[in-house]
């Protein structure tokens, strides 16, 4: 059981402490909301993604893959919708000229007056918020201010062609999703696929919005594992579905990345809050340090996306039912998530301070552990204990993620693997010079034991 809870300050520093994240272009003094990962993140990051991918892709028969340009025509974006209605209400501080989000200010001006039972600013317009600013004179951050709020289009707008004057405006990605609409016949087509069955991706997408300092949860680039599951709604009852799809949600998050049931719950979209596309959207929220937050949505979009695109292209995105006798446009439900917010919820989850040993923890599953197993000479000056540990070492990381450490003593080695999460730590001594044996400690419970070094692996597979 945690014995303190995690703090948002002391996560940012175990992630940079340890190599999980740094700010990104710290030389320079970094570049607002925006983050690099490190060695053990993109470890942690590939880990979260393979088995997403592994669960939802390869482990069942009616999901393939994709992976869409990050630049797509822009005409998609008009079809979508997200040029009109991609929006963020933006406030700005008058003295500072600093923006921010209105909802944000609303909600942590709520949390911090104890005014939590009063409206939400998900159920409020633009007009609503900003009349609620001004009934409670809710000030900026730095205690100024602010104007009343305005629409700020979420999309980054670029441009493609060499000769100034003769480029084409393009937009970076807001959301993986359209790239699997626009490909619809063709994965139909090549695939072979048949109704009901869903496409997944993952990939980066892009918003540019502002932010109030939640580290990795909102930033300006982030990666999205998305799903469209389309189906025939005359056969199929989407509430099912839809339910199915938040019970494996819900599975993946309890089960596979090992997060607490009491830390997670359900939300429904109010009417006012929910996408334009969408008729139904529930989100399931973690208790990050900073409170209760979304994690994963779940939309059904009907047939709004294939509708737009087959109208704005004038190329038909239907399909045939089973007996080949009716034409339809199929319906979307919809399950997408932030990677990155699943990273930083497993490292809040899994974080611990043991104040018993003095002492910091990742307690990852080891399925999620950048690292599976350490191995350490006991000593680094003498080469025969380095020969024998590196025997060791290149047996292993052949079949699990294995990791090599010979700095300072054994017991600042064991100190750092526990931040890095790393589950077990093998040490050779001069014993296993005599008997081939080695200690095999436990980084939750500090327990060792001697085994004999041939069966290192069918330990490490038993207990991870």
């Amino acid at each position: 059981m945690q014995i303190t809870p995690t703090t948002l300050d002391s996560l940012v520093s175990l992630t940079k402490r340890r190599g999980f994240v740094f700010q990104t272009s710290s030389i320079y003094g970094g570049l607002a909301n925006s983050y690099d990962y490190g060695p053990l993140g993109v470890e942690l990051l590939r880990n979260i993604k393979n088995l997403w991918w592994q669960t939802f892709i390869h482990q069942r028969e009616d999901m393939v893959g994709l992976d869409s340009q990050i630049l797509l025509h822009p005409k998609t974006w008009v079809a979508s919708g997200h040029t009109t209605a991609f929006n963020d209400p933006l406030v700005e501080d008058l003295v500072t000229q600093k923006r921010y989000r209105a909802d944000h200010l609303i909600e942590e001006w709520q949390e911090k007056n104890n005014q939590t039972s009063e409206t939400k600013p998900e159920e409020m317009n633009v007009a609503g918020m900003g009349s609620y600013i001004e009934k409670h004179k809710i000030p900026s951050p730095d205690g100024n201010p602010v104007s009343p709020p305005k629409v700020f289009n979420l999309l980054f707008e670029t441009s493609i062609g060499a000769v100034s004057g003769e480029k084409s405006v393009v937009y970076l990605r807001g959301e993986t999703a359209q790239g699997i609409f626009t490909n619809f016949t063709n994965i139909k087509n090549s695939t072979r696929i048949q109704l009901p069955f869903g496409v997944g991706q993952i990939g980066k997408s892009f918003r540019n919005e502002v932010t109030t300092g939640q580290f990795v949860f909102r930033t300006l680039e982030f990666e999205q594992a998305e799903i469209e599951y389309f189906f025939d709604p005359e056969t199929e009852d989407w509430q099912k579905l839809f339910e199915d799809w938040k019970q494996a949600m819900w599975t993946f998050v309890t089960k596979t990345l090992g997060i607490s049931e009491e830390n997670l719950r359900w939300r429904r979209h109010t009417d006012t809050e929910r996408s334009h596309y969408s008729k139904d959207t529930y989100d399931l929220d973690y208790k990050f340090p900073f409170g209760w937050k979304e994690l994963w949505g779940v939309a059904y979009r009907t047939n709004y996306d294939l509708t737009q695109h087959q109208t704005h292209s004038g190329e038909s995105l239907e399909a045939a039912d089973a007996e080949n006798t009716r034409r339809f446009i199929p319906h979307v439900i919809e399950p997408a998530v932030g990677i990155n917010r699943l990273f930083m919820m497993v490292l809040a989850e899994h974080y611990w301070e043991d104040s018993e040993k003095s002492r910091t923890v990742l307690r990852l599953p080891a399925q999620l552990a950048p690292y599976t197993v350490a191995v350490f000479p006991l000593a680094r000056n003498k080469p025969e204990l380095i020969a024998a540990a590196k025997a060791i070492y290149k047996q292993l990381v052949m079949e699990v993620p294995t990791t090599w450490d010979d700095r300072s003593n054994i017991g600042k080695r064991y100190l750092y693997q526990d931040e890095a999460g790393t589950p077990y730590c093998v040490t050779v001594d001069y014993q296993t010079l005599e008997d081939n044996t080695v200690t095999i400690r436990n980084r939750d419970t500090t327990e060792q034991i001697r085994i004999a070094s041939d069966q290192i692996l069918k330990y490490l597979k038993k207990n991870s």
